[in-house]
């Protein structure tokens, strides 16, 4: 792994930071945390901003609309845009981070021109409709069924914990299309147009308060069969392909978050007198190597990916499971830090903490991701 940029990515870097000093400015307010319609025009809006600029889609392929950047500038401008304070892709994420760039890898040219320009163009939203209420952390055993009728599937079931279904246009859905057919192979991967006939969605209230989650319910849903990316029946190992982004490369610039929270919080400490205390001087000392750690692991996976064609390896697997541990001690210690102020739940440090708990199911189980590394990376036996 080489940690040493080149000077054309050192110049990459000072031309993102100089546009992001220009635009940071002009940015509307952000608007209430509740507002789904209005955050999602927020979010779009940012992500136009970032077409016109020629920031959308860096590492995507130029033939799927990318600017065929390497992994590496795409880390810059992840570490970049997260310490100017830049809008994250909100709404955007499942399109932008999920389900575009499976498209971009497993797509045929018509799909390819049909659904990943207007992601970039921030004009269409994408949800991801994988897990299932019955299914707990088994993705493999989902239940929705398709079956072909002529040139259509038509589709019935659930999904649960449908990240901005009830904003979005477009949604990447996992069914089976063989119930004969061993769990991991009786399964398709299909882009489901959300308004539908028989789409619907209802909003899941979280710990936290907000809706970003949704329960859908699938009744006799007609979707083409040109909407399916791979072959039929092939739709788990285009599912790895989804979570190879998901785990690989989508936290990242949550990383370089964690690390400024971690500095608030070193501040904060001296300041209320905290500091005093050698165990919390400690845990943030440890915290502070743990996201250092993840940072230089984050940069190997990226290295890795850009050796192997773009696409994240089973390395993301194993920095999805430290740093979703590692997020929630840092809230952990921060509520330390903060004292009453951390039970307020109309501060940020609240909400961020309540979440923080999320980060352990979400994107795969940590048990799902021990597995994994269990067997797909040490090679050990498979449990009985």
């Amino acid at each position: 792994m080489d940690l040493a940029y080149t000077p054309e990515e050192e110049e990459f870097r000072a031309r993102l930071r100089e546009w992001l000093g220009k635009v940071l400015p002009t940015l509307p307010p952000k608007p209430s945390p509740d507002d789904w319609p209005a955050r999602r025009a927020y979010d779009l809006g940012w992500q136009r901003m970032l077409y016109d600029a020629g920031y959308a889609g860096l590492h995507w392929p130029v033939d799927a609309g990318g600017r065929g950047a390497t992994p590496t500038q795409h880390l810059i401008f992840l570490e970049e845009t997260e310490k100017a304070g830049a809008p994250y892709v909100g709404a955007n994420f499942v399109g932008l981070l999920h389900a575009g760039p499976t498209i971009a890898a497993e797509g045929t040219e018509e799909q390819r021109a049909r659904w990943l320009p207007p992601v970039l163009r921030g004009e269409e939203v994408w949800c991801q409709g994988f897990s299932e209420p019955d299914a707990g952390s088994d993705l493999a055993a989902l239940r929705t069924r398709a079956w072909r009728d002529g040139d259509d599937y038509v589709v019935s079931g659930s999904k649960i914990w449908t990240s901005h279904a009830e904003v979005a246009d477009w949604c990447e859905l996992l069914v089976r299309t063989d119930p004969q057919a061993p769990k991991h192979r009786g399964i398709s991967w299909l882009a489901m147009p959300m308004d539908a006939p028989g789409v619907t969605v209802r909003p899941l209230r979280t710990l936290a308060g907000s809706t970003e989650f949704a329960e859908v319910f699938l009744d006799e849903v007609r979707v083409p069969v040109a909407n399916r990316v791979g072959p039929e029946n092939d739709g788990w190992r285009v599912t790895m392909v989804t979570l190879s982004f998901e785990r690989g490369t989508a936290f990242v610039g949550e990383v370089v978050a964690c690390r400024r929270v971690l500095g608030e919080l070193a501040r904060e400490a001296r300041k209320n007198g905290r500091w005093h205390d050698p165990v919390l001087r400690r845990r943030l000392g440890r915290l502070n190597a743990e996201f250092r750690a993840l940072w230089r692991l984050t940069q190997w996976n990226v290295a890795e990916s850009e050796r192997t064609g773009g696409v994240p390896g089973i390395g993301g697997s194993v920095f999805k499971l430290r740093y979703s541990h590692a997020r929630q001690a840092l809230y952990d210690t921060a509520a330390d830090v903060l004292g009453p102020e951390s039970l307020d739940l109309s501060g940020e440090w609240t909400l961020d903490r309540l979440s923080s708990l999320s980060y352990t199911i979400a994107a795969g189980t940590s048990q799902i991701q021990r597995n994994i590394v269990a067997e797909r990376i040490l090679g050990l036996p498979k449990g009985r």
